[in-house]
């Protein structure tokens, strides 16, 4: 039975960035595989060539994965085809609260970056082909995996062996995770009974950077900067919180009517709206395990907990995850413990609770908070918006939170 001490089940970007830091993080006798279901392209000689596409799904990279991707080198790479959001506009319709924060306020080149999933796909796998240290199972499949004293055996489909043992099995494979289902790690679930509301849009403006959050009493709605692309030179990534009946039926409308509809939600801060792209909607959950270590095995990634979209909070607090396990799991075999000790685990848990607390009920509590209809709170929902412009200590905390530097902060006091 072939043994690993390292083993990745899931190759998406959690996964890539995973094995791209335990590659970089971990001493070279430790033995890393990333197993992917899906059938990857071929390795290029060279970085891959990119040209933005209207349609393309995105990522909002806060302040804090900035300096996680920089440690592990994969910035310059990355920053090719990233959009900057040098400025965020928080605002509550039909009320007089706002607040805008900009990234210059903090010494920052920018609070954040807007990614094109597909380029930021390209680019980690292009990363992970040129790291040797990584062996890439492509395309196979972990099914089932069965803790021993001697380690995790897994069984894999596809072009891999039938099965491996490893010390840590990491498993990444996505919110609907049947690996994680099959090890019996219960995940908790909350019906937000909202739909997420997902396309792009060309507006008669520039963004100039900025990045809009308005929140509405159907939800919130949030417009994030993108780099031009073929016939938009001004555009930007909509998520759009609506029930479920209306987003069905902007979802089924004609292009003109869908545009009406967001100008008068959103105004006129970018101009008149132009065109629209290809829509999508899914239902939101909150999904989240409390089990996410157990001797030999984590789970990570949207497996460990899915997040509200509000604030773009979901994959950067996975690449915090990311970062503080290859900590933990550097220290421990640099003392000669394995890397699936049930001890350091727990370590990495107790390291991540706090963040993954606060970065939850941040995400859950948001949007909640201004869909209520009470008088008083309206008010005191303004005066807290009007006032983060002028309470610096507030603002700073608020900026901290939604970047994600109170847990970076915190690992290295």
């Amino acid at each position: 039975m072939s043994a690993r001490d390292v083993v990745i089940a899931g190759g998406g970007m959690v996964g890539i960035s995973l094995a791209l830091a335990l590659a970089r993080k971990l001493p070279e006798q430790v033995r890393i595989t990333l197993v992917e279901g899906f059938t990857l392209p071929p390795p290029a000689a060279a970085a891959p060539d990119y040209h933005p596409a209207f349609d393309a799904r995105s990522t909002a990279l806060s302040y804090s994965s900035e300096r996680i991707y920089r440690s592990l080198g994969l910035w310059p790479l990355l920053q090719r085809w990233l959009c900057p959001i040098s400025t965020i506009h928080v605002s509550s319709r039909g009320h007089f609260g706002s607040s805008i924060l900009r990234g210059a306020d903090y010494g920052w080149g920018a609070l954040g970056h807007v990614v094109e999933n597909a380029w930021l796909g390209q680019a980690l796998l292009h990363a992970l082909r040129s790291e040797q240290r990584v062996e890439l199972l492509n395309p196979a499949r972990v099914t089932a995996a069965r803790p021993t004293p001697e380690g995790v055996v897994l069984s894999l489909d596809g072009e891999a062996p039938a099965t491996l043992t490893t010390a840590l099995l990491v498993v990444a494979d996505g919110a609907d995770s049947g690996l994680r289902e099959g090890l019996g790690v219960a995940a908790a679930e909350k019906s937000y009974r909202q739909h997420a509301l997902i396309c792009n849009v060309a507006t008669a403006e520039p963004h100039a950077g900025c990045a809009f959050e308005r929140f509405t009493d159907e939800g919130p709605l949030a417009l994030l900067p993108l780099l031009p692309a073929a016939g938009a030179q001004h555009r930007s990534a909509l998520v759009w919180t609506l029930p479920p009946e209306r987003a069905a039926q902007l979802l089924e409308c004609p292009q003109d009517a869908f545009l009406a509809a967001l100008q008068q939600r959103f105004g006129y801060r970018l101009g008149r709206l132009q065109q629209v792209g290809a829509r999508h909607a899914y239902p939101l959950t909150l999904r989240h395990c409390d089990e996410q270590v157990r001797a030999g095995i984590a789970v990570m990634g949207n497996a460990a907990h899915a997040l509200h979209p509000v604030a773009g909070q979901g994959f950067n607090l996975a690449l915090r995850d990311i970062w503080a396990l290859c900590d933990v799991l550097a220290a421990g075999v640099a003392r000669g413990q394995s890397p699936g000790a049930l001890s350091l685990l727990q370590q990495y848990r107790a390291r991540q609770q706090a963040d993954q607390r606060r970065t939850i009920e941040f995400s859950d509590r948001l949007p909640a908070l201004f869909m209520h209809n009470d008088p008083m709170l309206a008010l005191a929902r303004d005066l807290a918006l009007s006032g983060l412009d002028w309470v610096a200590p507030l603002k700073r905390a608020f900026v901290a939170q939604a970047a994600g530097l109170q847990a970076l902060e915190a690992a290295h006091d």
